[in-house]
């Protein structure tokens, strides 16, 4: 008898530490998520994601990001004012809209895309292979169309899989937001109707 509360108690004792090691490695891996994701905001700040994909709002202090709208990229329901041909002759200026949004270039008409987790209009679907490869490879999901100025993908290109891991697992925890950026309209066609 003696023997089976013995045999009961360690039994009750190491499958309490076996619960109690998962309860402990299950922090572990949510603080080390969380340290990641930290991480991943503080690069897109520095290297000014927000600059290009986050809509701005104009106050007394001026431009401003619209945080409603955090790296939702160019407002599909924003009007953009007229372009002459004139203003895109080779030797010309590089023109963005208000909200620095969308470029024109020689390279054609680029609207910054959203980099919020929504699976219809922005990265949802994505996969941290996709995101890496993009940026390594300048192609849209790392085997698509490239990817349009102003993007500075050679820069991140340059970033370690850690880094651009960081910048995935951020962009990942945003609040999705459904907004549908159109597709880069090349040179010759920005002036057809």
């Amino acid at each position: 008898m003696r023997t089976k509360i013995v045999f009961s108690v360690i039994i009750v004792i190491f499958i309490s530490s076996l619960f109690y090691l998962g309860l402990s490695q299950t922090k572990k891996e949510k603080g080390s998520q969380q340290n990641l994701v930290k991480r991943g905001e503080y690069l897109v700040t520095i290297g000014g994601c927000n600059d290009c994909h986050t809509p701005k709002i104009f106050t007394e202090k001026g431009m401003e990001l619209d945080t409603q709208r955090l790296l939702s990229g160019h407002p599909s329901d924003a009007k953009l004012p007229p372009l002459k041909p004139e203003m895109l002759k080779p030797g010309s200026w590089l023109l963005m809209n208000e909200h620095l949004t969308v470029a024109v270039g020689p390279w054609g008409m680029t609207y910054a895309a959203n980099l919020t987790p929504d699976e219809q209009t922005g990265i949802g679907l994505w996969q941290e292979e996709n995101f890496v490869k993009a940026l390594r490879t300048g192609k849209h999901m790392g085997a698509g169309r490239p990817i349009m100025p102003p993007m500075p993908w050679m820069n991140l290109a340059q970033a370690s899989d850690e880094d651009l891991a960081a910048i995935f697992a951020y962009l990942k925890s945003l609040p999705p937001i459904k907004n549908s950026v159109p597709a880069p309209v090349p040179p010759d066609a920005i002036f057809q109707k």
